[in-house]
């Protein structure tokens, strides 16, 4: 089973990579962030033509999440449930048969001193109780999209000047971590240990093919039962030199 995540950041502006990448890669599922469009003007049909279900929830030019999936899922929720907000256009979930997909797309945080920074800490906490209410570490799960943190050094490039940065702080560091520490792997540093691979490349620089400037902040996060079996786990920067690229590019794994 081949599984995927990209941050589109549009899914009208990038309709036309998705279905290039779809038909060249052929995904079973593919988890979009960053939609930016309300539901009712997702382009819905032409990813149907393609052969997927649609699953999505958005809002005006601002967050979204979809999947994209082969299967059709025989349960799905948007959001939390919780007393804070729904944040229904940050996370999907989806669960097919034994296999439990979860897509979000964490607050990105503006700035260390603005209150949306201390809303992406307190997100992950969020999500670990989510977790908690639905299925435990022994279930086959997949937690995925853009977490908007690089996890550790390898992560980011000049790490050393990004300690104030609110994808590596140190305080959304640790939140991550804690929250990986439900009983996620994660399975490109499973199989990459040292390699330093990025999924987000500034738009304010020109990128080249091949560029070590970036972040990995697109994660792939499996449970022992799934992370077992994952096969292979790459990013494909391809999508990045397409004409109306998004900045950040699709991170894909396998799964026997």
């Amino acid at each position: 089973m081949r599984i995927a995540t990209f941050n589109c950041n549009s899914v009208r502006s990038r309709l036309d990579v998705i279905l290039d990448w779809l038909e060249k890669h052929e995904p079973d599922i593919l988890a979009l962030q960053e939609t930016k469009v309300v539901d009712e003007l997702f382009p819905a049909d032409p990813l149907r033509t393609a052969g997927y279900y649609v699953t999505f929830r958005g809002m005006k030019a601002y967050n979204g999440v979809a999947l994209l999936s082969r299967e059709k899922p025989q349960e799905t929720q948007f959001g939390f449930s919780d007393d804070g907000p729904a944040d229904d256009a940050r996370l999907v979930y989806a669960r097919f048969d034994k296999l439990h997909i979860l897509n979000t797309y964490v607050p990105q945080g503006r700035a260390i001193d603005h209150p949306m920074f201390e809303y992406k800490v307190n997100w992950f906490a969020r999500l670990r109780r989510w977790m908690d209410s639905h299925f435990t570490a022994r279930d086959r799960v997949l937690w995925m999209g853009d977490i908007n943190v690089a996890a550790g050094p390898l992560d980011v490039h000049n790490p050393e000047k990004r300690a104030q940065h609110v994808c590596y702080h140190a305080s959304v560091r640790e939140a991550f971590a804690e929250t990986r520490a439900w009983g996620f792997e994660d399975v490109f540093r499973k199989l990459h240990p040292e390699d330093r691979s990025y999924s987000f490349f500034d738009y304010r620089a020109k990128y080249r093919p091949g560029q070590k400037e970036g972040w990995r902040i697109d994660h792939l996060l499996a449970t022992p039962p799934l992370a077992k079996r994952v096969e292979s786990c790459w990013i494909d920067a391809t999508p990045r030199s397409a004409a109306r690229p998004s900045d950040h590019v699709p991170v894909v794994a396998d799964f026997n």
